[in-house]
């Protein structure tokens, strides 16, 4: 009984971080696209130019941060310090990315080109070694479940209070009128991003405060830079994490990023996106109770597959209803489809966990650092997937934002954002779904095997003073 409220303490501690950081995450994945290209005006052409210039540093810096992590040694620990540095600086470069200062042309295209890679930089600074920490609390499974699960609710929370709240502050902190309405501009915007940021160092504080690492491992030699796709080489199933994780990642980003297009564009109303939004967030929180129920009944491999099928299920039901303009409908079927993502990720970051264990047995080295920098670089992957579609269906389109000008939206930009918001998911979960179920083996009598082996390693390690729990 004292070892699992120890857990769900810790767990509770560890998982209030996840709101701050999800503030900014939400902010940056869901709104800057819209941000960027119809408030500040930017050419789409450039957004579809950086997203993809950004990802190429990314793929060098996130695991580079993991190996710092990793050869890490303070008396707080190897993962605190990091989280606490980079939440600080990843607050002061979303509050720049969000506030143009009246720049205008080439400055400006400079300006948000160095934000936006920042802002990518100091995200991983705080993301990387913030998820890194799960496998270091604890190798029993169900223990896992519970801090995954804990933290996946305070991250949903996060994100839901972006998705709800973002589109009623807009315009209360803004000062642009259009045809007597208040509208969001680049001041709300601004102010906005500068509570998010305050916001996102304040919950990262009280999660260092509150956290500590139980398990230390000395690996047998420090990491450089240099074996890094040594570990992503040998290691198989992180490979194909990376795949399946990406693809189903970029499916529930399409719809995040695109609806503030969609209830703009298509349905005419951009204050219904709230009660979308909502009702997702609803969905979230619900869905963050699936995997340690159904685990209890079915295997890990069988509930991640109802947890996609459930996110399809809600998509198709999205689509069908919006060609009907049952829009009210359509919301439920977001409920449903906000639950089987939720529960997703959850079983992700236990999937990630299980791939550090898995890695430390095929290679020796436990790396857990360097594995979870891959949760943070396949999820600016898939971001970088929408943001292409995205940006690509709006030249296409020959998209341009509403004005005192122009009231209405053409026929092409409605079908655009419809299959970008509507179609594209479904398209992506299915993927998703098909390399997860034929690629991926760390589940069962497999991953049993993997977990005994550990506990048997760490006993050994903990004997010869190379791993140490601290109670």
């Amino acid at each position: 009984m004292g070892k699992k409220k120890s857990i769900f303490g810790t767990a509770l501690g560890y998982g209030i971080g996840a709101i701050g950081l999800d503030l900014s995450y939400g902010m940056f994945y869901s709104y800057l696209s819209y941000y960027l290209s119809s408030v500040l005006g930017l050419e789409e052409g450039f957004l579809l130019l950086i997203t993809p210039l950004a990802r190429i540093w990314d793929g060098i810096n996130d695991p580079m941060m993991g190996t710092v992590v990793d050869n890490t040694r303070t008396k707080f620990g190897k993962y605190r310090p990091w989280i606490l540095i980079g939440a600080l600086c990843n607050a002061v470069v979303l509050f720049l990315l969000f506030t143009s200062f009246g720049m205008s042309g080439l400055p400006l295209y400079i300006y948000i080109g160095i934000m936006y890679v920042a802002w990518g930089m100091t995200n991983t600074m705080a993301d990387i070694p913030y998820w890194s920490m799960v496998p270091s609390f604890t190798s029993d499974p169900k223990e896992r479940n519970i801090i995954a699960t804990i933290a996946r609710t305070f991250s949903g929370l996060g994100q839901g209070i972006i998705s709800i709240l973002t589109p009623v502050m807009l315009p209360l902190l803004s000062v642009t009128m259009i045809n007597g309405e208040k509208v969001a501009d680049a001041k709300g915007y601004s102010t906005w991003a500068i509570i998010c940021a305050v916001a996102l160092v304040g919950f990262s504080a009280l999660s260092v405060s509150q956290t500590k690492e139980r398990v230390i491992t000395t690996p047998k030699e420090k990491f450089s830079f240099k074996k890094i796709f040594k570990v992503i080489g040998a290691n198989d199933q992180l490979r194909t994490f990376m795949l399946f994780a990406m693809l189903s990642n970029a499916g529930w980003y399409m719809v995040s990023g695109v609806s503030v297009y969609f209830f703009d564009v298509v349905v005419g109303d951009p204050a219904k996106q709230s009660t979308f939004s909502l009702i997702g967030a609803v969905g979230s929180v619900l869905g963050l109770g699936v995997v340690p129920v159904l685990t209890k009944f079915i295997s890990r491999k069988r509930t991640y597959q109802v947890s996609l099928s459930l996110a399809l299920a809600g998509f198709i039901g999205m689509l069908i209803c919006a060609k009907a303009q049952a829009y009210m409908i359509m919301n439920f079927c977001y409920l449903l489809a906000s639950i089987g993502v939720a529960s997703m990720f959850v079983s992700q970051t236990v999937f990630l966990a299980d791939i550090v264990d898995y890695g430390e047995i095929k290679m020796g080295n436990r790396a857990e650092a360097i594995t979870f920098s891959m949760k943070g670089f396949l999820q600016k992957m898939a971001y970088t997937i929408q943001t292409i579609i995205l940006f690509a269906g709006l030249i296409i389109s020959n998209y341009t934002p509403k004005s005192a000008e122009k009231l209405t939206y053409t026929q092409a930009e409605q079908s655009a954002v419809s299959f970008m918001m509507l179609i594209c998911p479904i398209i992506l979960i299915t993927l998703s779904l098909i390399v997860f179920s034929t690629k991926y083996k760390l589940h069962g009598e497999f991953m049993e095997n993997i977990t005994k082996q550990i506990n048997e390693k760490h006993a050994e390690f903990k004997e010869e003073g190379k791993c140490k729990w601290i109670n």
